[in-house]
C-alpha cells in the first residue's frame, strides 16, 4: 500500500502544476467571456456571436486601453483618479494596496516593475533574500537622520506576505540574479525546478 500511494503522490505531483495552469487560463477566459458577451449580443446578431468572440474582444480592449495609458489626456485622468480614489476613506485602504501590488509586474511602457533588484539583507545568523523597491528612504521624512536608507521587500514563502524594512546602504549585499528568478527562489523557499534557469544579468552601473 505504501509503493502504492507513493506512486499516487507522484503522479500528483506531477500532473498538479499543468492542472492548476490549465484551470486557471480557463477561469480567467470563462470569465471574459461571461463578462463580454452580453454587450457584444446587444451590438452583433445573435448568428454572428461565436463562443470566444468574449474573451477575444476582452483582449482587444485591454490592448487598446494599454495603447491609450500613454495618451496625454488619458494619463492625466488616471492620475486625477488615482488622486481621488487615494482621498475616499476605506475604499483608499483598498485601492492603494491593489496599486502597489500592480507595481511588482512590468508596465505597458516598458518598464520594469518597482522589484528593481535582488540582494541579500542580514537575517539573524544568516542571509534573507530581498528586493529594492526604493533607492532612498525620503518617504520616511524622518529629520536629522545621518544615514542614507535604503527599502527593501522581503517576501515570505508560498506567497503568504511579506515585510518592508529600510536598511543602510552598507548591508545590503548585490547579487546578479534576475527579479524573477530571485522572486521564485524567494516565494519557493528555495525548492528548485527543473526548469532551466535565465541568464544573469549584470548588475546596474553603481548599484551596490
Amino acid at each position: 500500500m505504501r509503493k502504492i500511494w507513493n506512486t499516487v503522490l507522484t503522479g500528483l505531483v506531477a500532473i498538479l502544476p499543468l492542472g492548476l495552469t490549465a484551470y486557471v487560463i480557463y477561469w480567467l477566459a470563462l470569465a471574459a467571456e461571461r463578462l463580454f458577451s452580453p454587450a457584444i449580443r446587444l451590438v452583433l446578431p445573435e448568428r454572428f456571436y461565436w463562443p470566444g468572440l468574449g474573451l477575444l474582444t476582452g483582449i482587444v480592449l485591454l490592448y487598446f486601453v494599454g495603447l491609450a495609458v500613454n495618451a496625454y489626456v488619458v494619463s492625466r485622468l488616471l492620475r486625477m483618479s488615482d488622486a481621488l480614489f487615494a482621498r475616499i476613506p476605506v475604499v483608499k485602504t483598498i485601492y492603494l494596496a491593489i496599486r502597489d501590488f500592480t507595481r511588482f509586474f512590468p508596465s505597458s511602457s516598458g518598464k520594469g516593475s518597482d522589484l528593481q533588484r535582488v540582494v541579500l539583507v542580514p537575517f539573524g545568523p544568516g542571509k534573507a533574500i530581498g528586493f529594492v523597491t526604493a533607492e532612498s528612504g525620503d518617504m520616511l521624512r524622518r529629520s536629522g537622520a545621518p544615514e542614507e536608507l535604503i527599502a527593501v521587500y522581503l517576501p515570505m514563502s508560498y506567497m503568504v506576505g511579506g515585510y518592508t524594512i529600510f536598511l543602510p546602504r552598507d548591508q545590503v549585499e548585490p547579487t546578479s540574479l534576475p527579479v524573477e528568478e530571485g522572486m521564485r527562489i524567494a516565494l519557493m523557499g528555495g525548492v528548485r525546478s527543473s526548469a532551466p534557469a535565465a541568464p544573469a544579468r549584470p548588475g546596474r552601473p553603481g548599484a551596490t
